[in-house]
């Protein structure tokens, strides 16, 4: 059996939170951008929680810094 979940880059998740932003402020419920986004809403949370206010720069920074 295969894991079929997918790891995201630091600068994946920001630019995904920077689409989720822009489809929200359109409009749009998390769970609909979730949807478009191909993750959980749970994800959604933590990476809003974690990167939430980083440039992809700032992201790939803090990776390094774990």
């Amino acid at each position: 059996m295969t894991n079929s979940r997918k790891r995201h880059t630091p600068e994946q998740v920001v630019r995904k939170l920077g689409q989720a932003d822009r489809m929200l402020a359109d409009g749009a419920d998390v769970a609909a951008v979730c949807r478009e986004l191909g993750v959980s809403e749970q994800t959604y949370y933590r990476w809003r929680n974690q990167y939430g206010g980083l440039k992809a720069d700032d992201a790939k920074r803090l990776k390094e810094l774990e």
